[in-house]
């Protein structure tokens, strides 16, 4: 099966050369990504990558790019963090549809993990929550590739995270 998924990444002040990085992810077995590096010091790989299950597809491809780019920090991953014009095109339908289904299931749909001019969801838990709910046609694998792509922003956040701190928090959580 082939999985959709992006990373994000911060470069470091070495890998400047965009042709020589470009050619390294190549060379690395990254020739099934969509490379973008419009933005000084950072770089985008959209991947639509074939394997067994999304953890396989996407675990891969992250050793790839690490042998690639041994310096670039993965910053973030996707498809997770999505606003309701996001979620309307994974379940496609209207942006309108999208709002009013949130709306008039505002006491059991996912609560937003930030609201403001604008709102956002982890896109996991709305599926989650859309596909007991009908015959929306979510492409094979969106939700598995969007949960991992969760837990690998968790773990991005989490190495920023003082060991002390961590601890303590962990002990209230219990």
């Amino acid at each position: 099966m082939d999985f959709i998924f992006e990373f994000r990444y911060q470069l470091s002040g070495d890998d400047d050369d965009q042709d020589d990085i470009v050619g390294r992810l190549e060379k690395e077995d990254c020739t099934d990504a969509l490379v973008g590096i419009g933005q000084p010091g950072r770089i985008a790989l959209e991947f639509c990558r074939e394997a067994d299950s999304a953890f396989a597809a996407m675990t891969s491809a992250l050793a790839d790019v690490k042998r690639a780019i041994p310096t670039a920090r993965l910053i973030g991953v996707g498809p997770d963090l999505v606003g309701l014009t996001d979620i309307a095109g994974f379940a496609e339908v209207s942006r309108q549809n999208m709002h009013k289904l949130a709306y008039n299931n505002a006491a059991t749909f996912p609560v937003p993990v930030h609201a403001g001019s604008t709102t956002l969801w982890h896109l996991d838990e709305v599926l989650r929550w859309m596909m007991p709910r009908g015959t929306y046609p979510i492409e094979p694998g969106t939700l598995e590739v969007a949960s991992i792509a969760k837990q690998l922003n968790f773990a991005i956040q989490a190495r920023q995270i003082e060991p002390e701190l961590f601890r303590q928090v962990q002990a209230l959580l219990a």
